[in-house]
């Protein structure tokens, strides 16, 4: 799951010691690509879950496997709008102000090499 502040509330941290065979993994809070895997999900629930009436798993699991094959037939692409610079700059000033605030001490190498592709993206 993504690095989103409810999901390591004491309520939830709870829930997890009771229910030891969960293990969470978090993403890296720079794995925006995630979020069009996420809106493919969320396609799939609105467009062909959400109202439906399934009366077995198997119901349930054809009719995603269903949704899956008629996107292919017509697949679009996601075209990335940002610029690879823009999104190192944005991590850059996040990675600073970490630093700035004493959180991200031995994190320093990795500004550096963003530094270093931010260099590289000039010429």
């Amino acid at each position: 799951m993504d690095n989103y502040s409810a999901h390591k509330t004491p309520e939830v941290k709870q829930w997890l010691e009771e229910h030891s065979r969960f293990h969470i993994h978090f993403t890296p809070t720079s794995s925006s690509w995630l979020n069009m895997v996420e809106r493919f999900f969320r396609d799939v629930t609105t467009k062909r879950i959400r109202r439906g009436v399934f009366h077995s798993v198997t119901e349930l699991k054809d009719a995603i496997v269903d949704y899956v094959k008629k996107h292919n037939q017509n697949p679009k692409p996601y075209l990335w709008t940002a610029q690879a610079r823009d999104i190192l700059e944005k991590v850059k000033r996040a990675w600073q102000a970490l630093l700035a605030r004493g959180y991200a001490l031995k994190k320093l190498a990795a500004l550096q090499s963003i530094e270093r592709l931010l260099e590289a993206t000039t010429g």
